[in-house]
């Protein structure tokens, strides 16, 4: 096992995590500006189209890492029918669901029950589609809708908070089905679906635009939660949840749905058509 990959294994997860949430909220101006500063240069980042352009003009780290962007800076894909991505980053792994189980890397996969935490909630998606989207510390890290959807309930699933960084995932079985995770289940024209947002080491804070800050507290049993009857409706391409800190974000659709061809590693961002509805399965 090579020792970026043992060093998952071993570091104390959630204990570091919580150093990293209270440092990045620090508000000492040479704390933050420096850590701003590495981050900016070390990953080539685009403050142009912040709606802050200044990188040292923000509270604290957190504020940058969660920049707000310039009205007009991400545009939704016109066709009423189109999948919309829901974050700035690059695909890990996109395609079909088969029998209910979802690839990660190439000799890893995992099934759609194990990552939602419920057996039931992932029966409309046995052989729907996935897309799985990783997002880097340079990019934009308010997650949006790719669909129109009315929330029905979330799983706060406790875990592990492995890295997601493409040589984890290559390497940890079932990593997105182990880590911390936000389940928000949705009910869209066409059916249900689900936007999974996934914790990472250091970075496994998720909060949502309906409850605020859902992660942490981290779980030490899942937690669901019924919405049905808080008519929280969401429009497509409209912010739903960010994270403090990055990490990935897991989109399930039932049958009916097709994404389009997009190889691992394909940069993405916000409203850009990644699939479509191609029409309700026949019945054969």
């Amino acid at each position: 096992m090579k020792p970026n990959v043992l060093l998952q294994y071993i570091l104390p997860h959630r204990f570091l995590s919580r150093i990293v949430y209270w440092a990045t909220r620090w508000e000492w101006a040479p704390w933050k500006n420096f850590l701003i500063g590495q981050i900016v240069q070390r990953y080539d980042v685009d403050m142009s189209q912040a709606a802050q352009p200044d990188p040292l003009g923000y509270a604290h780290f957190n504020a940058f890492f969660t920049r707000k962007l310039k009205p007009g800076a991400r545009t939704a894909d016109p066709d009423p029918q189109a999948i919309l991505c829901p974050a700035d980053g690059r695909i890990s792994q996109l395609g079909r669901i088969r029998d209910g189980r979802i690839f990660q890397a190439k000799g890893q996969e995992y099934t759609a029950a194990e990552l939602l935490g419920d057996e039931a909630a992932a029966l409309p998606f046995r052989n729907g589609s996935f897309a799985t989207i990783y997002l880097s510390p340079r990019d934009y890290h308010r997650v949006h809708m790719p669909l129109a959807g009315e929330l029905t309930g979330t799983t706060h699933v406790p875990g592990r908070i492995f890295s997601v960084a493409p040589f984890a995932v290559a390497a940890i079985p079932r990593l997105f089905a182990r880590n911390e995770r936000l389940v928000c289940r949705f009910q869209g024209e066409h059916g249900p679906f689900v936007s999974v947002m996934v914790g990472a080491i250091l970075v496994s804070s998720v909060a949502t635009v309906w409850d605020g800050m859902a992660i942490p507290p981290y779980a030490s049993d899942i937690i669901r939660v019924d919405c049905a009857g808080r008519d929280i409706r969401l429009d497509r391409f409209a912010e739903m949840a960010r994270f403090n800190m990055g990490s990935t974000v897991i989109l399930l659709l039932p049958e009916g749905y097709e994404f389009d061809a997009l190889p691992p590693q394909q940069q993405v961002v916000v409203g850009q058509r990644i699939g479509r509805w191609m029409g309700a399965p026949s019945q054969t």
